[in-house]
C-alpha cells in the first residue's frame, strides 16, 4: 500500500469532502497517511484526525513562516502534543528564505529548540527548505540532527544536497513536482538516491502532479508520482510502492503490523 508520508488534510480546502475522500483510501491503495502541523492550530487537528481515522497519524510542529507565534511556553504545549500516541513526528520544521519575513535568525533559533524537543521526545522531524540549503545543512550537523533522523520534505535542491542529506541518515521527500516538467533537479536527485532512503508525499492539497498540477491535490494522486520515480529508477511501479512504504515506517518508526 503506498504510504503518505506528508499531507494536510485539515486544510479547509477539504472541508466540503473530507471524510468521504478519506474512507476511499484504502480502497484506492492508500494505506497511511501522516496528516502534517505547521502552525499551534494545526497541529491540533492534526492530533485531532490521527484520533477520528486509525490509519492516519501525526506530526506536530510549527512552520518557519508561522515561526512568530513561537514562544517557550508554546513549545511546552507542543512536546505535550508530542506525547500522543498517534504522533510520530516533530513537524514541519525549518528555514524558509523564499519570502522576507520572518526574520531568517528568528526562524533559526526556533528551528533549533524544535530539533532539540524533537532529541528530547525522541521523535524524528519534518524538515521544510526553501532556499536554505547551506543554513539548513549546517544547523542540522551543528544539531547532530543525524541522531535524531527524518525526512527533508518537498526536496527542491540539487542532487549534491539530497546525498549530502543522505549522508546524515535523512529520508527525501518526493512528491508531485517530480512530475513537472521544470523538476530537473529533482529528477537528477532521484536519479542518484537509493531508493532506500526516498519516501512518497503529496503536501496535500498543494503540489498536485501532472496531469493535475493547479488542482486540489490528494494521495489519490501518489500513483503518478510512483509511476514517474519507476520510470526514473527503472523498477517496477510495485516495487516502489513496497521499498517506500517500508521507508516511511522505519523512519516513523511504525510496527510492521
Amino acid at each position: 500500500m503506498i504510504f503518505d508520508t506528508h499531507a494536510h488534510y485539515d486544510d479547509e480546502q477539504f472541508d466540503t469532502d473530507r471524510n468521504e475522500l478519506l474512507l476511499s483510501m484504502k480502497d484506492n491503495g492508500i494505506g497511511n497517511i501522516v496528516n502534517v502541523g505547521a502552525n499551534m492550530a494545526s497541529s491540533a487537528r492534526s492530533i485531532g484526525l490521527s484520533r477520528q481515522y486509525d490509519f492516519i497519524y501525526a506530526a506536530v510542529g510549527v512552520h518557519p513562516s508561522d515561526s512568530l507565534e513561537l514562544t517557550d511556553d508554546r513549545l511546552s504545549e507542543l512536546r505535550e502534543m508530542s506525547s500522543d500516541p498517534k504522533c510520530v513526528a516533530i513537524g514541519e520544521i525549518g528555514l524558509d528564505y523564499y519570502w522576507p519575513e520572518p526574520d531568517r535568525e528568528i526562524q533559526k533559533v526556533w528551528f533549533r529548540k524544535q530539533l532539540r524537543l524533537a532529541r528530547e521526545v525522541k521523535l524524528p522531524v519534518i524538515i521544510h527548505s526553501r532556499d536554505a540549503a547551506l543554513d539548513t545543512v549546517t544547523i542540522l550537523k551543528e544539531e547532530g540532527a543525524e541522531d535524531i533522523g527524518g525526512v527533508v520534505h518537498c526536496f527542491s535542491y540539487s542532487k549534491e544536497v539530497a546525498l549530502e542529506c543522505v549522508g546524515m541518515g535523512f529520508y527525501i521527500g518526493i512528491g508531485g513536482v517530480l512530475t513537472f516538467k521544470n523538476a530537473r533537479r529533482l529528477v537528477e536527485a532521484a536519479e542518484v538516491l537509493p531508493l532506500e532512503k526516498i519516501i512518497l508525499e503529496t503536501d496535500c492539497p498543494y503540489l498536485s502532479p501532472v496531469p493535475f498540477r493547479g488542482k486540489r491535490n490528494s494521495s489519490l494522486n501518489l500513483v503518478y508520482v510512483v509511476e514517474k520515480l519507476a520510470e526514473i529508477k527503472g523498477v517496477s511501479a510495485e516495487e516502489i510502492i513496497d521499498v517506500t512504504e517500508k521507508n516511511a515506517r522505519l523512519m516513523y518508526r511504525l510496527d510492521k503490523s
